[in-house]
């Protein structure tokens, strides 16, 4: 009848034992596995039931083989197990430094009020030292921030600010579908290429043929552009639409940013400066790129 350790800690640490294994062996993403397959949930429900009932049961069985001692036996058992766990009430007189009632007399004061009489009680030693820590904390501060001049709150802000836009930076080169204009580069990638070319089959060869030699659309191949080349002017054409009750439609509502970016993609690696079977004149303007510097 030996316990190593109350019911009321024995239960939670064994559920949590029980909680974290599961969690550990399951694979179940971002989510916790009780929330992404509630099946789990019914399983953590019977454990802790179970775990409740082996206890009733064990202190069942406990409260029998107690009934057969004697009383000497029963007396020297019931002091045993008080003791057992005394650790946590020294703790807490040391914590608090609490005087028991029977010994109120030694630090009452001459103080009466009404019949009302005060304890010259010592303070908690936890406060104490709470209150020596905000002391030393307050002195570091103002070494820190009024004596050496560390960073102030303009400081910690840009720098927070800074180390967000990296990190939204490079989350976006793992986040395709954030792709806009602003972002947008050229993909080469041959999964991006065939994914463009599927794509350009489907919504783009009734106006600028498969070879993009232009029909209802201009020419893709030759160097002019009505609205600009590169990959940022051409996504934003294939994103917004082209020129107003004139030009393309926008298909930002049919196409993710992705997609967008591969058929643009697309058309710039594998179509323009092709040779079309029929080609259109050329429209717009040539395009060069930015930084492309004239020998």
């Amino acid at each position: 009848m030996k316990n190593i350790a109350p019911w009321w800690i024995r239960i939670p640490v064994i559920f949590f034992l029980v909680f974290g294994t599961m969690e550990y062996f399951i694979d179940s993403g971002a989510k916790p596995a009780f929330i992404e397959y509630p099946i789990t949930l019914l399983f953590l429900i019977v454990v802790l039931f179970l775990l409740i009932a082996i206890e009733v049961i064990l202190k069942a069985i406990e409260n029998v083989f107690f009934q057969t001692l004697s009383e000497d036996a029963k007396k020297r058992y019931l002091e045993s197990k008080n003791k057992k766990w005394n650790y946590g009430s020294n703790l807490y007189k040391k914590l608090t430094k609490n005087r028991p009632i029977e010994e109120e007399g030694e630090i009452v004061l001459d103080h009466n009020y009404d019949g009302i009489r005060e304890l010259d009680n010592t303070l908690p030693p936890w406060w104490v030292y709470m209150f020596y820590g905000t002391i030393i904390f307050a002195i570091v501060y103002l070494l820190r921030f009024h004596v050496f001049n560390d960073y102030d709150q303009s400081l910690e802000y840009e720098q927070e600010v800074a180390a967000a836009q990296i990190a939204i930076e490079e989350y976006k080169k793992t986040a395709k579908n954030l792709v806009d204009a602003s972002t947008v580069e050229l993909l080469t990638e041959a999964s991006d290429i065939k994914s463009g070319q599927a794509i350009f089959t489907a919504n783009c060869i009734a106006c600028h043929m498969a070879d993009g030699g232009g029909g209802i659309g201009p020419n893709l191949t030759d160097k002019n552009w009505i609205l600009g080349g590169g990959i940022k002017n051409v996504f934003t054409t294939i994103s917004e639409g082209g020129r107003d009750g004139k030009g393309m439609v926008a298909w930002k509502q049919s196409l993710k940013p992705v997609e967008i970016a591969q058929v643009a993609s697309y058309v710039l690696v594998e179509i323009n400066g092709k040779e079309p079977a029929n080609p259109k004149a050329p429209e717009g303007d040539i395009w060069e790129e930015p930084n492309t510097t004239q020998e």
